[in-house]
């Protein structure tokens, strides 16, 4: 359960209602199958208090997921190192689907938390990888070994494009924030866990 109810369809605007009659056939595109344990629309539903907003989202989303320099293999890699960095349930669960029934294997899957001592990553994609590592912490750690080593690898148009697409993958932060789980994508299959930081957050440690 997320840590609120999401808008239920009979009480939801229009567009969201659009939304939720053509959402399962564009994951089931996507995965190559339905949700398991959920709806596979949580974090609409819980968009859908603010409709406005998810529509500006997706009109954001759009043209962000477009570019064509990068390959898919590399996208997905990437957002799903970047939503299991943000700790999102919902995202990791799909994404490992979406990887998984675009011709990655389990193995890959299972390497992906230890991307840069395994052999079944080239060179460009560890560089991507690193690259998603960078970006998505905070503060943005990207070295300049890095960034030189992404240069050697992709074009600038490229980088840009993978910066666009890590930045929509940062949006997920609002799932991790409702702690919308998973909807079972990747039920019974391998799936990659949401990295969680060993140490305790400072908010955490003065409320205990």
């Amino acid at each position: 359960m997320a840590r609120i109810e999401g808008v239920p369809r009979k009480k939801a605007s229009p567009m969201t209602r659009l939304v939720y009659r053509l959402g399962p056939r564009m994951t089931r595109k996507l995965t190559g199958r339905d949700p398991q344990t959920g709806t596979g629309l949580e974090p609409i539903a819980i968009w859908a208090y603010a409709p406005k907003m998810m529509v500006a989202m997706g009109k954001f989303n759009g043209p962000m997921r477009k570019g064509k320099t990068v390959s898919h293999r590399i996208q997905n890699l990437i957002e799903l190192k970047a939503a299991a960095m943000i700790g999102c349930e919902f995202c990791v669960d799909l994404g490992s689907q979406i990887c998984r029934n675009s011709g990655m294997t389990d193995n890959e899957l299972l390497a992906i938390p230890n991307y840069r001592t395994s052999a079944l990553f080239t060179d460009q994609e560890k560089a991507a990888l690193d690259f998603t590592a960078g970006f998505m912490h905070t503060p943005v750690d990207i070295s300049d070994e890095v960034f030189a080593n992404a240069q050697t690898h992709f074009t600038n148009q490229q980088l840009v494009e993978i910066c666009g697409l890590l930045t929509c993958v940062n949006l997920d932060r609002v799932n991790a924030a409702f702690k919308i789980q998973s909807a079972g994508f990747s039920e019974g299959m391998v799936c990659v866990p949401p990295e969680r930081p060993a140490d305790v957050h400072p908010l955490q440690a003065v409320t205990h």
